[in-house]
């Protein structure tokens, strides 16, 4: 699953998954996504429940005394929001006002769902078109040296 994609929030804070990745959903018989923030920018992340399973496994595993790693506990597990999932419905999800807020996508009618293979990220349009032509934002966090017990991990 990959691609661009603007893409709209309902009334309500939800967004549908575009139909060009219905069959994958179907044939993956997920059903639950779960929804957290980017620890190194102003984004989320959306995963299939299979693959948080294994991406909060390896999280919850590591040692929560190294500051960095703790940041990074903090950020995907605590912030993490599991949807129930219907891949043959809608496709609707509901983004909650702590994570819109997080990704600067409060107030908009319109996201970018950025489909990255295993996962999505869901980023505020003009946030989404900086980063492409090769600004920074405020916010984001790229100057941190990672422990090695993370390194190999794919958020």
């Amino acid at each position: 699953m990959f691609g661009f994609n603007n893409i709209s929030l309902d009334s309500k804070s939800r967004f549908s998954f575009p139909a060009k990745y219905r069959d994958a959903f179907i044939n993956s018989n997920e059903n639950q996504i779960v929804i957290t923030k980017d620890p190194q920018y102003p984004a989320l992340k959306v995963y299939f429940g299979s693959e948080w399973d294994q991406i909060s496994k390896k999280l919850s595993s590591l040692q929560g005394l190294d500051p960095i790693v703790r940041n990074l506990q903090w950020t995907i597990l605590g912030n993490a929001s599991v949807c129930d999932f219907k891949p043959s419905g809608r496709m609707q999800v509901l983004i909650s006002s702590d994570l819109k807020k997080y990704a600067h996508i409060e107030n908009a009618n319109r996201i970018c769902l950025i489909g990255m293979g295993n996962k999505f990220e869901i980023w505020n349009q003009e946030n989404w078109e900086q980063r492409q032509t090769g600004g920074s934002l405020a916010t984001e966090i790229l100057d941190i040296v990672l422990p090695e017990s993370i390194k190999d991990m794919s958020f």
